[in-house]
């Protein structure tokens, strides 16, 4: 798990947001930041959820370190360019959590069967344990099954993002109460 790059102060429910197809464009393995496109919306539905007073934590599997397509270190300069961009346009993602662990990983330190690899709930459940978060009110947005099947391990809604404005579907949400 990547440092937060923000500690709320208070205990609160959190907005657990996948990356690839929900914050930039999933463009198979996208770890270049000069390639990166972000989701249509995706400023303002972070400014969204901020306002809402949810925390934003950003859980997302990695398997390009397992199959040796980059490395952690790639990882991580994304992740903080990622908090960056956010805070330059008035939003905050308050951290990252991330797998580099695959069952059939190129590299030997990365093959094994981790909990935290979606769909399993362990990226979420670390979040909820180690930071001033609650279960309650705290849900998933995510592009693919094993991000809802993730969500339902950590005991919190999941959502299926079908694609489009990521800011008009975090409304709607917001609206219906998540």
């Amino acid at each position: 798990m990547e440092m937060p790059t923000s500690r709320p102060a208070t205990s609160r429910p959190c907005a657990f947001l996948d990356r690839d197809g929900i914050l930039i464009e999933d463009t198979g393995y996208p770890h270049r930041i000069e390639e990166v496109r972000w989701t249509e919306g995706v400023m303002p539905a972070l400014r969204r959820l901020n306002a809402a007073g949810l925390a934003v934590c950003v859980v997302t599997n990695q398997a390009g370190v397992a199959r040796g397509k980059y490395d952690e270190s790639t990882v991580a300069r994304m992740h903080v360019w990622m908090a960056e961009q956010a805070r330059a346009a008035g939003a905050r993602i308050d951290g990252f959590a991330y797998c580099p662990f695959h069952e059939k990983a190129e590299d030997a330190r990365y093959r094994r069967v981790s909990p935290r690899r979606k769909p399993g709930g362990g990226m979420i459940e670390d979040w909820l344990a180690h930071f001033p978060l609650r279960r309650a009110g705290s849900f998933l947005i995510g592009d693919r099954e094993t991000d809802i099947e993730a969500a339902a391990a950590a005991g919190i809604p999941g959502h299926l993002f079908p694609g489009g404005d990521l800011d008009a579907f975090v409304a709607g949400l917001l609206g219906a109460g998540a």
